[in-house]
């Protein structure tokens, strides 16, 4: 008997073997929760990892680029801009922390 995963979205594989074990896609579809009726959260990550690059493509693009791709309201947007915002500032901090040493 092999061990099965036990989770179905990418919040549980997280939780059960640390973040460090997912892919940018499956850490995107976290901030983005639900997919639409016919497309998983992850199917949404990889496609907006496909048309940006990295999250270092998608960082500094303007909130319109992602509102016109389907799948994505206000709402996850605003998620994954809050999360871009919040990796910014721990980046701005790291940086002062060492210009002080």
């Amino acid at each position: 008997m092999t061990n099965q995963p036990t989770w179905l979205h990418p919040g549980g594989k997280l939780r059960e073997v640390g973040p460090e074990a997912l892919t940018e896609a499956e850490l995107l579809a976290i901030l983005i929760s639900t997919g639409t009726q016919n497309k998983p959260a992850e199917n949404i990550a990889e496609e907006i990892l496909e048309r940006f690059g990295s999250f270092k493509g998608m960082a500094n693009q303007p909130l319109s680029k992602f509102l016109k791709m389907k799948g994505l309201g206000d709402v996850k947007v605003i998620r994954i801009a809050a999360a871009f915002e919040i990796a910014r500032r721990i980046v701005n901090e790291v940086l002062e922390d060492r210009e002080k040493t």
